[in-house]
C-alpha cells in the first residue's frame, strides 16, 4: 500500500512565499511614504528626521539580536547539563 499524496501546505509553495514577500515589501514602502504625508505631533526634534521610526525600529531589532547573542554566551549550559 502506498501513502496517499499529501496536499502541500500554503507555505510549501514558492509562489505563495513570493506573493507574501511582495505584499510585505509593498506595505513597508507604503508606510515609509505615509511617513512623509501624515502630520505627526512630535515631542522631540529628532522625530522630524525622515523615516525616523523605520530606522529606529530597525536599529532596535538589530540591537536586540546583538544583546541576545551576548546573553547566549553567559546563559548557555553545556549540552549534557541535565544528564549529569
Amino acid at each position: 500500500m502506498s501513502k496517499p499524496q499529501e496536499k502541500p501546505d500554503f507555505f510549501d509553495k514558492p509562489e505563495n512565499i513570493s506573493m507574501m514577500l511582495k505584499v510585505f515589501y509593498g506595505l513597508c514602502v507604503f508606510l515609509v511614504v505615509a511617513d512623509f504625508i501624515v502630520h505627526r505631533h512630535i515631542y522631540h526634534s529628532w522625530e522630524n528626521i525622515p523615516a525616523f521610526y523605520a530606522v529606529y525600529g530597525f536599529i532596535g531589532c538589530v540591537m536586540l539580536v546583538v544583546v541576545a547573542k551576548a546573553m547566549r554566551k553567559v546563559l548557555m549550559k553545556e549540552e549534557d547539563y541535565y544528564d549529569k
